[in-house]
């Protein structure tokens, strides 16, 4: 017993980065004394790397297995305000995100039993960076977060505040655990809150996060599928997708659970890069694949909405964009065994929902139940859209305002709607479904 008690001791030591240099003055960076106790702790075995309240500035920081960053409340990181202080870092992970060096306030890659955790503050300061190409995420704006094949991740209590472009983004980890955090990243492009891709047995709970960019999402910008999570209790604000499954969608999901959260409009609303012009919202679920991959058993319940553009989209396409060169993308993806349960809408546009696939590829085994959608309303009858849409982006408002001013239905069977209302503001003239190809 009393040898369990030393080597606990021993490997759950304090590492105070005031004792390695770190300096309590954002005009000092303070990159080499976090990164020296970063590395010592994991070298001893393992503990936590303590950062006091206090304001500390740094560069690109790599975290190793059995590191604990804990942020005292009071605390908080800045990141650099110079590109020239982040590293730009390789993994040998193959995704369509990953085939250059990347930069990031915080990067880890094969490490396991790691944890970002406390009171403080991690900030970001992405608005330095501006965007000076289409896909310079990571590029020349750095991430502030991203782990890479880790197992047992957790990032719990902290806030995380003004990325360069994605918040945090966890390619290919197991075993993730999300609890309790607070994010606000409204000050560029690319602003995503959490991204979610190609992992196994993640719980995200109590996160309640504000972006510009898509809230919660999850992709697969690789083979590898997002497979078992679940997302609960969170608050979401977004000027473009609340909830999100896509777009990069080249493995897809399976086994998806998102349960107990609320969907609103950002109470800051002094700036907008992306997403719909009301500052509402574009969507607050859309599920989507459109890069040959699969999706199936999502459970999506017990979602209360306010102002949203196009509440609900579901959409089968085949933009088919490949995840790394020379890899084509030669099948048409499929969507099976999607519910939709106990959700309420108040505040929605005019646009409408959708539920789409393509001709020889449909939608299959959707059940809606229990949906409450009060929309603005007021629109005279609309046309159904000729163009499918086959390869473009997929987006709630693709086509414009929807023909039905519920649900437009298309190429799609088995779709199950139980006890789902439809009202409007103002007296419309759309019917509250069309369907076409529908069995």
């Amino acid at each position: 017993m009393l040898a369990l008690a030393s080597w606990v001791a021993t490997t759950a030591a304090d590492y105070n980065i005031l004792d390695f240099g770190a300096r309590n003055d954002t005009t000092v960076l303070s990159t080499q004394a976090l990164q020296q106790a970063i590395d010592r702790c994991s070298e001893g075995g393992g503990g936590r790397v303590v950062v006091p309240a206090g304001s500390y500035t740094t560069g690109t920081l790599v975290l190793r297995s059995h590191v604990h960053l804990y942020l005292e409340t009071g605390a908080t990181l800045y990141g650099s305000t110079r590109l020239s202080d982040y590293r730009q870092l390789k993994t040998d992970y193959l995704s369509l995100r990953t085939q250059t060096s990347t930069i990031q306030l915080i990067f880890a890659d094969g490490v396991s039993d790691v944890t970002i955790s406390g009171g403080g503050t991690i900030d970001g300061r992405g608005a330095a960076f501006p965007k000076l190409s289409w896909n310079d995420e990571g590029i020349t704006r750095p991430h502030l977060l991203r782990f890479v094949q880790s197992t047992d991740i957790t990032v719990s209590d902290v806030t995380l505040r003004n990325s360069g472009c994605w918040m945090q983004h966890y390619l290919a980890c197991d075993r993730v655990r999300i609890s309790g955090i607070k994010v606000f990243n409204r000050n560029n492009y690319n602003n995503d809150a959490l991204d979610l891709d190609g992992c196994h047995d993640v719980v995200v709970s109590d996160l309640i996060c504000d972006s510009d960019d898509d809230g919660i999402t999850l992709k697969s910008t690789s083979p590898r599928l997002c497979e078992n999570i679940t997302i609960q209790n969170c608050i979401v604000s977004s000027h473009c997708n609340a909830i999100k499954l896509g777009t990069e969608t080249n493995g897809g999901f399976r086994n998806i659970n998102i349960t107990g959260c609320v969907v609103k409009p950002s109470s800051d609303q002094s700036s907008q890069f992306f997403g719909d012009p009301s500052k509402r919202g574009t969507s607050a679920i859309s599920l989507e694949i459109t890069d040959g991959g699969t999706m199936e058993n999502v459970n999506v319940s017990n979602i209360v909405v306010e102002g949203t553009e196009s509440p609900i989209f579901i959409r089968l396409g085949n933009r088919a964009r490949s995840y790394a060169e020379g890899i084509a993308v030669e099948r048409v993806g499929t969507m099976r065994g999607l519910h939709l349960s106990d959700i309420t809408v108040n505040g929605a546009g005019r646009t409408g929902c959708s539920i789409t696939g393509l001709p020889g590829h449909p939608v299959e085994d959707v059940w809606l139940s229990r949906i409450t959608i009060r929309q603005q309303g007021g629109c005279q009858a609309v046309d159904i859209p000729d163009d499918e849409k086959e390869k473009d982006y997929p987006e709630a408002t693709m086509w414009g305002v929807l023909p039905a001013k519920g649900f437009f239905v298309r190429h799609a069977r088995h779709i199950v709607f139980s006890d789902v209302e439809i009202s409007c503001a103002e007296n419309d003239l759309r019917p509250e479904y069309v369907k076409v190809d529908v069995k």
